[in-house]
């Protein structure tokens, strides 16, 4: 045991119990858990000799040589191996700084200051913020005290972040940012607002609330103005912890990065690749091409080559690089900025597949059969040159004959034969037939100074679902390959619904007239025939969001379960390693599984440190998500809030006891419509059936609705609505509303009366 443990007795000896010098040895020595338990075990001690153990315990720590806390020993000035602490601050690297949480300052002096590390690979959980609580695993080395994240023990919940509204006196007052704290504003003593002004949004250490009064608190962190729209992106980017700068070393390591040579790579730069992208896109990192298979054993067929820039060529593992990517996960896309996952100069730069410009690339090439379905693929690592950079309407108009100065001239040669190989392609996709929901999405369009323009639903094109389709053709191809070749990827995976979410949904469908089977396999071909069978009428959009909702979310994991949604045995992203870490993890995977280089995946690579990778980029990308979504409903928040009193067209998008949200038809904005504020009538809240029923009229998930805004607060990204019940404006009673107050019965009664 270190030095301390002395030999074990002989078989019958009595075994003296430790000295002090022992004892202390042990205690300073020992990692992990130190209690009296492991110090009996570790010397033998019977259970009689306990009591005289923990009698030598109490004395050294009454003689300041141990210190015990949370029942574990320590010796006294120093940190034990495993040490509770708070997150304080940042160095000036950026890199979080922390203090024991429990320390005895008039017998040691002031409390030793750890560096947080963060670790080649971010474990679940491990993402420290200012103000967290965390288990850290310690280590000194000379003067410094370095410590790793085991466990997230607590948020920074006694920390609020919102707006900072100064008072004329001095001091101010906090206007939260959570939906969930709204009217709950801080008093900030004129002492502790950090130099905090108008508009700043801020960081704050919540004091012990009082019975009289506004709670009071310290600000700790200033993050800048937000007087515009434009700075809305901030207050999620703080709000969730996503890293804004890249380390001193991650942004060397990308300066230092040169462009690829053709060594060691094919040269496929006569193939005349296209991206197809968004207009507003920065960073390329697919292009394609295809054209007829000339082989006559595939008559009809299509040879489709879906080249993805080569990120594994500047990003090594365990590089700053990689750090910086693997923390991040992925890249958030807000209205009016992008936290990329990787410094401009790799991803708008050297791995962007930019036009008649040498790019790196690893491309498959596949081999489609006339029926759509692939037959054969192969990857190569190869040097490409893009002929030509277009945006989706663009390439959609070109096929269609109304072509321009760059389309003019690929029209025929390159985009015809992508057509021609995607209506094949899309065909099989057809026979496979993939969950086929209908949910449209909408995109907030800004003006130059920031400021909410209008909401638009981008028309979903045929290019649209070529990209999709061929994505996911080499996506496949990927996982393929890494299994042929046994080298460990990180899949991703969508399980079937629980058993739960589709008892639920029976129920609700039972209220239309829709049987959804109980006995069998289920697949995704029984959701698309409830969806066939509502095409048109007034409830299509009502079940199309039912059946999302029973859906479990799609994650990264390093085991195979299939995806159920696309309807696919194997299934692992790989089209996309500017933005998404997983991706770079499987062409690591492909270049180490087909020999394509010297920088794949490191054979020390096991599959549990996959499992902790793929739990990590799951939760970042959770984290984007809902940074992306608060965000746009701060922003149309804003631009909604000088129009109190207006009356809106919407549908009901949500049921609960405590009343009815709803989604405004013009901007996709979400608000709430308190139960109070829906009728004068008793209502019942029916679970099952997602309604509230009363005696001449129900409200349920998916009904069009006309509400007034009542309220509008943009901080917390909330709007309140009530629902308007002039004859004019009142929407038409469907004829399934009636037949749910007969199959409803008696439901829950909602809270009052209504």
């Amino acid at each position: 045991m270190n030095g301390a443990r002395k030999a074990k007795p002989a078989a019958g000896a009595k075994r003296a119990l430790p000295s002090r010098d022992e004892l202390l040895a042990f205690v300073r020595e020992k990692s992990g858990k130190v209690g009296t338990r492991e110090i009996a075990r570790a010397f033998g001690a019977k259970n009689a000799d306990r009591a005289a153990l923990k009698r030598m315990l109490r004395e050294l720590a009454d003689e300041g040589h141990i210190e015990r806390r949370r029942k574990k020993l320590h010796r006294a000035g120093t940190l034990p191996p495993v040490v509770v602490a708070d997150v304080t601050g940042r160095d000036s690297d950026g890199e979080f700084l922390a203090r024991p949480t429990e320390w005895d300052e008039e017998a040691h002096g002031a409390p030793p200051v750890i560096r947080i590390v963060t670790p080649r690979r971010v474990r679940p959980g491990e993402a420290a913020g200012v103000g967290d609580r965390a288990l850290l695993r310690v280590e000194r080395s000379g003067e410094e005290t370095t410590g790793r994240v085991i466990k997230l023990i607590d948020r920074a919940k006694h920390r609020v972040l919102g707006i900072f509204r100064g008072l004329p006196g001095g001091g101010g007052r906090l206007v939260p940012i959570d939906k969930k704290q709204l009217g709950r504003e801080l008093a900030i003593p004129a002492g502790a607002t950090a130099s905090a002004v108008d508009g700043d949004l801020v960081s704050v250490d919540v004091a012990r609330h009082s019975r009289l009064g506004l709670a009071s608190g310290t600000v700790v962190e200033r993050f800048g103005s937000i007087r515009s729209e434009r700075a809305v992106s901030l207050i999620a980017i703080h709000a969730h912890g996503i890293p804004q700068d890249f380390s001193r070393a991650a942004v060397a390591e990308a300066d230092a990065a040169r462009p690829a040579p053709l060594a060691g790579r094919e040269d496929w730069r006569a193939v005349p690749f296209v991206t197809i992208d968004p207009p507003d896109a920065k960073d390329h990192d697919d292009a394609v091409h295809a054209t007829p298979d000339i082989d006559p054993r595939n008559p009809g067929g299509h040879v489709v080559i879906v080249a993805i820039a080569d990120v594994a060529q500047y990003v090594r593992p365990g590089s700053a690089l990689d750090r910086a990517a693997a923390e991040r996960g992925n890249s958030v896309y807000f209205p009016d900025r992008v936290m990329p996952m990787l410094p401009e100069r790799i991803s708008n730069d050297l791995c962007s597949l930019r036009p008649n410009e040498d790019r790196p690339a690893l491309a498959v090439r596949m081999i489609v059969g006339a029926d759509g379905r692939k037959r054969t693929h192969s990857f190569h690592r190869v040097l490409i040159r893009s002929a030509a950079r277009l945006h989706y309407e663009q390439a959609q108009l070109a096929v269609s004959g109304r072509t321009d100065e760059i389309t003019e001239s690929i029209a025929q040669a390159v985009l015809e034969p992508l057509y021609a190989a995607y209506r094949a392609v899309r065909h099989a996709r057809d026979e496979r037939e993939p969950l086929d929901l209908d949910i449209p999405e909408r995109k907030i369009v800004l003006k130059s100074d920031g400021t909410v323009d209008r909401v638009i639903i981008p028309q979903r094109l045929e290019s649209h679902r070529l990209i999709e389709e061929f994505m996911i053709l080499a996506n496949v191809a990927a996982a393929e390959s890494c299994e042929r070749a046994r080298v460990p990827l990180i899949y991703r995976v969508h399980d079937e619904p629980a058993p739960e979410k589709l008892n639920a949904l029976r129920e609700f469908l039972a209220t239309l007239d829709i049987a959804l089977p109980k006995g069998g396999a289920l697949r995704p071909d029984a959701f698309n025939r409830i969806l066939a069978r509502v095409k048109g009428r007034d409830v299509e959009r009502l079940v199309n969001e039912v059946v999302l909702r029973s859906q479990a979310q799609a994650e990264y994991s390093s085991e195979n379960f299939g995806h159920f949604g696309l309807n696919l045995r194997r299934y692992a992203h790989f089209t996309s390693p500017i933005r998404r870490y997983a991706d770079l993890v499987v062409h690591r995977a492909l270049v180490r599984a087909l020999k394509l280089g010297g920088d794949g995946l490191p054979e020390s690579v096991t599959a549990a440190e996959l499992a902790e990778i793929a739990a990590n980029i799951s939760a970042t990308e959770r984290r984007a998500m809902k940074a992306e979504r608060e965000t746009a409903d701060r922003l149309i928040a804003h631009f909604l809030a000088d129009r109190v009193g207006a009356v809106f067209d919407g549908h009901i998008s949500g049921v609960t006891r405590a009343g009815l949200f709803v989604e405004l038809d013009e901007t996709g904005a979400d608000g709430f419509i308190p139960a109070r504020l829906i009728g004068e009538e008793y209502f019942r809240f029916h679970e099952a059936g997602r309604a509230f029923v009363g005696r001449s009229e129900t409200h349920r998930l998916g009904d069009p609705v006309t509400v007034e805004l009542v309220e509008a607060a943009p901080v917390a990204g909330a709007l309140r609505f009530r629902l308007v019940r002039d004859a004019s404006a009142r929407p038409r009673r469907t004829g399934h509303q009636a037949q749910a107050q007969q199959k409803f019965g008696r439901g829950r009664q909602s809270r009052g009366r209504r």
